[in-house]
């Protein structure tokens, strides 16, 4: 059996690694983790946004060393074909890859505005226009999804999809975004996934603390 594991920064902080780490348990397969403090500078960076890692996420699987999470997420999907992480309809697979990859690559002011904090909640929080632009942008992704393949998640199954928009879904929490029904649903699905309470409930067990993620701006 193929060995693997699964390098990660702070789960109360880091979206990426979330990401990669629901893309993992998802697939299946069993890997250790590997845990960069966040005093590294490559991992300070990658939480803070400042510059990509090749250190986090990172999948070591029998050898092969995969980086940045869309390209997990493909790996998986090849060596794990029959979990759903990626939709079997061609079309259906066309239009995940580009809401991903519109995750994976935009919504830069919803990320600096609204970090990813999962012991935080700041009540009645002030949202920036930029970042409403980009919440709008996603809960209309998130409704046009669900309205064309029925939900209960993006795709019908839970998906690489529903993995790459899960820390929006904590940071509408966090910060107190008011949500049309549908999308407050979806959100509320989400946060009670397995997977998502499995991540949420080891960040609550974190003690370090990032100074400027934690300032309510």
């Amino acid at each position: 059996m193929a060995t693997a594991t699964l390098s990660l920064s702070s789960k109360n902080y880091s979206s990426w690694s979330f990401r990669a780490w629901l893309m993992a348990r998802m697939s299946g397969i069993k890997f250790s983790e590997i845990i960069v403090p966040p005093e590294d500078t490559a991992a300070r960076a990658e939480i803070l946004l400042l510059s990509p890692s090749i250190l986090v996420p990172c999948l070591t699987y029998d050898g092969i060393r995969v980086w940045d999470t869309l390209a997990i997420g493909e790996f998986l999907n090849e060596i794990a074909p029959k979990k759903g992480l990626l939709p079997k309809d061609r079309a259906q697979r066309a239009h995940c890859r580009s809401i991903c990859g519109e995750m994976h690559s935009g919504f830069v002011s919803l990320r600096s505005a609204l970090p990813m904090n999962l012991k935080g909640h700041f009540k009645d929080f002030k949202i920036w226009s930029k970042a409403q632009s980009d919440i709008e942008r996603i809960t209309s992704i998130w409704r046009e999804c669900q309205g064309a393949y029925g939900g209960p998640w993006l795709f019908g199954e839970f998906s690489v999809a529903d993995a790459m928009y899960a820390p929006v879904a904590t940071r509408f929490q966090t910060y107190d975004v008011k949500l049309d029904p549908v999308c407050a649903a979806y959100a509320k699905r989400v946060l009670e996934h397995p997977f998502v309470m499995e991540w949420i409930e080891a960040a609550k067990l974190e003690r370090e603390e990032i100074e400027e993620l934690e300032v309510e701006f």
